[in-house]
Formats: structure tokens, sequence, C-alpha cells
């Protein structure tokens, strides 16, 4: 299967949601918060305009059909005396029939690429474990970076697209956009959803 990664259009914008949504439509999912599942549709659809980084919002195509999309949102890690720009990415969807055929992987070395290529110094979010080293990410605790209310865990990952760039935030919590907060979104999800 020949895959092309390229930058996100405006004319894929509906069908990226489309295909967020059935990504994350799996059966037996736990429903999330309040707002029942899935959301991921709706945090893309907002994420491009507000902390999204659209140069950053990649389509994984096969045969010139959209299959796939990334996209990195702008977050920081901060000490008492200092905050440092840091990407995260999410929500990243593949439709289900691509899954397990290096799709994924293909949009996520892709992004990796693009973001060093445009100077960003590192990469932190919560994903799979058993997965995402592979590409080399590490447990955040590795960089002394705590969640945003001091936890550490395997699913909390991270990596430096600079060398030492986190060295300054050794410390510091990681602060992402409050659009991947459910709770807080509950309301705009809803209507949404509704007109979707």
């Amino acid at each position: 299967m020949d895959i092309v990664i390229r930058l996100e259009q405006e004319k894929d914008y509906r069908r990226v949601e489309e295909i967020t949504k059935l990504a994350f439509s799996y059966p037996g999912r736990i429903e999330r918060g309040k707002i029942g599942c899935p959301y991921e549709h709706w945090m893309v659809h907002e994420l491009r305009k507000r902390d999204g980084i659209l140069s950053l919002s990649l389509v994984a195509e096969v045969d010139s059909i959209v299959i796939g999309h990334i996209i990195c949102s702008k977050a920081s890690v901060t000490t008492s005396d200092k905050s440092l720009p840091v990407l995260n990415f999410g929500p990243i969807s593949v439709l289900p029939e691509y899954q397990r055929q290096g799709v994924g992987a293909a949009l996520i070395n892709a992004m990796i690429c693009k973001a060093k290529s445009l100077g960003y110094g590192a990469i932190l979010f919560f994903g799979r474990p058993e997965y995402y080293p592979q590409f080399g990410f590490k447990e955040a605790s590795v960089f002394g970076i705590t969640d945003s209310e001091g936890f550490n865990y395997p699913a909390f990952m991270g990596m430096e697209l600079i060398p030492n760039y986190l060295t300054e935030v050794h410390g510091g919590k990681y602060y992402e956009s409050d659009i991947y907060n459910d709770e807080l979104n509950r309301d705009e999800v809803k209507a949404f959803n509704e007109i979707f």
C-alpha cells in the first residue's frame, strides 16, 4: 500500500472529522465523562480554530483518498519562573479498515520529521505506552516533568526534538490545551454533535 502524507487542506476538513469519529467509535469503548463518545472529531474541528498548529495537521492518503489524520497543538512546560513551549499531538485517527497497516506510523513519523524541520523543541502527550516508544518517545519522568497535577505514569510521554531542550524546565509541569478537557467542553461538544 502506497501511503502519501501531506498537509491537511480546507477541502479535507469534513472528511477528516468523519474519519476521526469513525476511528474512535469502536465497540466497547468506555464513555468519557458525561459527554458520551466519541468526541475527538469535535476536538479536531476546534483545534483548527484554537490551539492547533495547522502546519502540523497532516493527512494520509491511499489512492488519492484521505484515510487518516494527525494534528499537533500548543502546550507548555512551566516551572515557578519559566514557561517553555512544546507540542502536544492528537487525536490521531485512521479509518478502521486501514488500521494496523502502517498508516498511523507513517503519520507519526511524518509529524516528528516536520516538527523538527519547523524548529519545535519537544513533544509531550498522553498515549499508549506499549506503542509509542518505537518512535523514540520516553516516559516524561525521564525529563523530570510531571502532568499539570504533579503526577507521572507510563502513558505520559515525551521526546526532545532539540537535544537538551527540556533541561531548563526540569521539575516543571505540563499544560495542554483546555480543548482536551471533556467536562469543560461538554456543552460545546453536544451542540456540535447535534449538527454534525
